[in-house]
């Protein structure tokens, strides 16, 4: 990220109160994810520690060290969706996108090689009736089948 760009988005975070958090999103959405340079710069704006940052980025899953897709997938993995199947739908989705499980500082997070989507995992949506449950790109999908996944990523330009 552009120092410059980086210094406009410290600029609209004047008081300490949750200043942190509120930069490391607005990089998030510019960036797609937070680049370790401009993590690293920024901790030498902001005056905090450069692991302090780098454990608040692990830590929630909202935030990504790596960039993701233009679609993003979230797989529910809560106790609901996991028994009704959530593993399966996962399996799905490595199938028909081409690719394998694979974690990001013990995130899950795959990106196909073409950037077009990114699998993500989470713990609990609040949809647990519907289960199991994915999300992409913010719509709710309920009562998924490892067979729905083709005609669910067709519907975001997904290609057979």
């Amino acid at each position: 990220m552009d120092e410059k760009i980086l210094d406009e988005i410290i600029a609209h975070y004047p008081s300490q109160s949750g200043k942190t958090l509120g930069i490391l999103r607005e990089i998030q959405i510019r960036e797609k994810h937070i680049p370790m340079d401009t993590l690293k710069l920024l901790s030498g704006k902001i005056d905090v520690p450069l692991s302090r940052l780098y454990a608040l980025v692990t830590f929630y899953s909202f935030f990504s060290l790596k960039p993701v897709g233009e679609h993003l997938i979230t797989v529910c993995m809560g106790t609901p969706c996991h028994v009704k199947g959530a593993e399966k739908i996962l399996e799905s989705l490595e199938e028909h996108l081409g690719i394998s499980e694979d974690t990001q500082d013990g995130k899950y997070l795959q990106t196909t090689p073409d950037n077009k989507f990114t699998v993500e995992i989470a713990r609990c949506f609040g949809a647990c009736s519907m289960a199991p449950v994915l999300r992409v790109d913010g719509e709710l999908h309920g009562y998924v089948t490892p067979e729905m996944i083709p005609k669910i990523l067709e519907k975001y330009g997904w290609k057979r």
